[in-house]
């Protein structure tokens, strides 16, 4: 039988025409500072060139230098060293001091971190540094489910997906992708407190199956993928 491929460990950097510059990670090495595991989101801070990733599989936030690709911090949930997995969400037990699954990294144009912890239904809020600033539980009884489908199953567990600001000036407001519940959150993002929401369940134009991504362009258009 043919060998396994690797297990996904690397994120790339590539000009805008294309033309490969960096490669952070190794296929198949995923443990060790400098060691990325199912990475699933980045940001980037220009001015500072750093890199932010999701480090999905290591249950943390790692940042290497954009340019180098030399690996410069990581931190777990609550600013906190990453460590063991906490094992399946329990809407009824204390919450967790690590990350679960890591599926999004953003940073504010004030420089905040908003980091998404899917499955454990939860934004936690970080300085650059890895200083825990706040959090914000989402939908606290969300547990998830495999759905099938005319395309194959979708995983669907937990309420925060994807996470993305609006384009005032103040950013006021934080849109969460909800695949779970099938729609799309509307947050105060001083408070972290729900304003609205968008969707519901659905195959029609407006509705959701599983909403794992969005974004909102310089019109304040909001875009949403699905999974």
């Amino acid at each position: 039988a043919a060998n396994a491929a690797p297990a996904d460990g690397h994120v790339l950097k590539f000009s805008r025409t294309g033309q490969f510059l960096l490669q952070i990670g190794k296929p198949g090495l995923t443990t060790g500072d400098d060691a990325l595991s199912k990475p699933s989101a980045v940001a980037v801070d220009a001015a500072a060139n750093e890199v932010f990733i999701a480090d999905t599989g290591n249950r943390r936030i790692a940042v290497f230098d954009s340019e180098t690709g030399k690996f410069k911090r990581a931190w777990g949930a609550y600013g906190e060293k990453p460590g063991a997995d906490p094992g399946a969400y329990d809407p009824n037990a204390p919450a967790a001091r690590q990350f679960r699954d890591v599926t999004c990294v953003d940073i504010a144009k004030d420089g905040n971190v908003y980091v998404c912890d899917r499955t454990s239904n939860r934004i936690q809020v970080f300085g650059k540094d890895g200083k825990f600033v706040k959090e914000a539980v989402i939908a606290k009884a969300t547990l998830g489910a495999v759905v099938p489908g005319q395309f194959g199953a979708v995983s669907s567990f937990g309420s925060v997906w994807d996470v993305a600001f609006s384009n005032d000036a103040q950013q006021r407001y934080l849109f969460v992708a909800d695949g779970h519940n099938k729609k799309v959150r509307v947050l105060d993002r001083a408070s972290l407190a729900e304003v609205g929401s968008i969707g519901q369940g659905g195959r029609q134009p407006g509705r959701f199956l599983a909403v794992g991504s969005i974004a909102v362009d310089s019109q304040g258009n909001v875009y949403t993928g699905e999974q």
